[in-house]
């Protein structure tokens, strides 16, 4: 495939119903297929798909999606609208607004939920799906790892300090990151504030109703996963994940037959889709979306 690191994008914006301004960042392709798009995680932000928008666009339009209270896009009044529940609601004013009518949706962790919740909702709309190490159930100790950190404010003085830190955080996460990739992610994950300090890139109320019971994922989702019954779908799991458990992988595609899932060794929560095992793995998912019918 071309190298198409170069190839331009356009940040576009969008209004959600209680009146925020959400930011995507939308790469050209073919018009003729369905468009990728993707949700990043809880903490996460456009950037953490650029990887996977470089090497795809040009063959397909690629949207990353910004959820409210991340990177660019606007951050709530309300910390309680920081649910699955608003993030679609989001994401289909954005699908109006662009009038995409089929999509291939990418989600990691809380955009996995997201697209689950959207299979619900929406079938018809979907062409079919990457879920990225989160299933209809997550484990309790990897919710509460995330639960340890998130919301809690913290700055360096400079990238190098949040590399460091990171390495430090995560080592068992992603034991094969050297320097230069701890570097990349802090570059993901953290802005330069107008005070020459390098903060993480969310709203930190974000936290308040994932701290309660219950608010990280919803009611049983078990039946949304139907929803993807016939598509076609990959599963990415990390060997090592502390969210989505070797169980409820295994009873995912035991749910989904004709899925695919592919486990990342030695990877925990969550894979950076940049793996060669994955990068073939979803060229093997859209091949299927090519020849799956228009309708259904």
């Amino acid at each position: 495939m071309a190298d198409r690191r170069n190839l331009a994008w356009a940040d576009g914006y969008w209004w959600s119903k209680d009146g925020l301004r959400l930011h995507y960042r939308d790469y050209p392709g073919r018009a003729d297929r369905p468009a990728i798009v993707c949700f990043p995680g809880l903490t996460r932000n456009v950037r953490d798909y650029e990887g996977v928008a470089n090497r795809l666009a040009g063959e397909w339009r690629v949207i990353l999606v910004e959820f409210r209270g991340r990177g660019e896009s606007g951050y709530a009044k309300d910390p309680m609208t920081y649910v699955p529940l608003v993030y679609l609601q989001d994401v289909e004013a954005l699908f109006a607004e662009l009038d995409l009518a089929k999509v291939v949706a990418f989600g990691t962790s809380l955009g996995g939920i997201v697209t689950m919740l959207l299979a619900a909702t929406d079938r018809e709309r979907l062409a079919g799906a990457l879920l990225n190490d989160v299933g209809p159930e997550l484990n309790p100790i990897g919710l509460e790892r995330i639960r340890s950190y998130v919301g809690k404010s913290v700055w360096y003085p400079t990238w190098m300090h949040a590399a460091r830190a990171l390495a430090d955080a995560n080592a068992d996460v992603y034991p094969n990151f050297d320097i230069e990739d701890w570097l990349r992610m802090a570059k993901r994950l953290h802005r330069l504030n107008s005070q020459g300090r390098i903060v993480l890139d969310y709203d930190m109320k974000i936290a308040e109703p994932f701290r309660v019971p219950g608010n990280e994922a919803g009611p049983d989702m078990w039946p949304t996963l139907d929803g993807l019954a016939g598509k076609p779908v990959l599963l990415v799991r990390g060997e090592r994940s502390d969210i989505l458990s070797a169980a409820t992988a295994e009873r995912m595609i035991e749910r989904l037959p004709g899925s695919e899932r592919v486990t990342v060794a030695g990877v925990g929560h969550a894979p950076t889709l940049e793996e060669p095992e994955v990068v073939a793995a979803i060229e093997r998912l859209l091949a299927k979306v090519d020849n799956y019918p228009v309708a259904g």
